[in-house]
Formats: structure tokens, C-alpha cells, sequence
């Protein structure tokens, strides 16, 4: 199962990335655990200076920007 982390506290950028990864995983039936983080320090310890994040099997993928679909789509492929 992969694991994915979206960082951030909860702006409107950090909704709509969680909704995207979310909706990616459920219509290409990916395996996925996905988990939001809004602890401060937690999202700090993967050196992210800007939300949101996004972490694939503990590896940061982006950060500050909302990703293409077809992008974090293969991320997820590769994970």
C-alpha cells in the first residue's frame, strides 16, 4: 500500500490537493493510505518551507503548488 501525506493547515490549496489525490486514488483504484497533516512541526520535519505538500512513500513530491493530476497520478504509479 502506498502511503500519502498532504501537509498542509488546511488553506484552500491544501483542500483542493487532498480532494485531487483522493479522487485520482478512488478512480484508478490505487491502494493508498492518505493522511492529512496540519502539525506544524511534523510538516517542518520533511524541510517543507511553503504548503501544500505532498509526500509519497515518505519522499516530498511538491510543495507550494497544486500539481497537474496527470502528475501526481505518476507519482503514484511509480510509488
Amino acid at each position: 500500500m502506498i502511503s500519502v501525506k498532504v501537509l498542509g493547515p488546511g488553506c484552500s490549496k491544501c483542500r483542493t490537493l487532498e480532494a485531487k489525490v483522493r479522487n485520482i486514488v478512488s478512480s484508478n483504484n490505487i491502494q493508498a493510505d492518505i493522511t492529512k497533516v496540519e502539525d506544524i512541526n511534523e510538516m517542518m520535519s520533511f524541510g517543507i518551507m511553503m504548503t501544500p505538500g505532498l509526500v509519497i512513500n515518505e519522499q516530498v513530491k511538491s510543495y507550494g503548488i497544486v500539481p497537474k493530476d496527470e502528475q501526481i497520478l505518476n507519482w503514484l504509479k511509480e510509488s
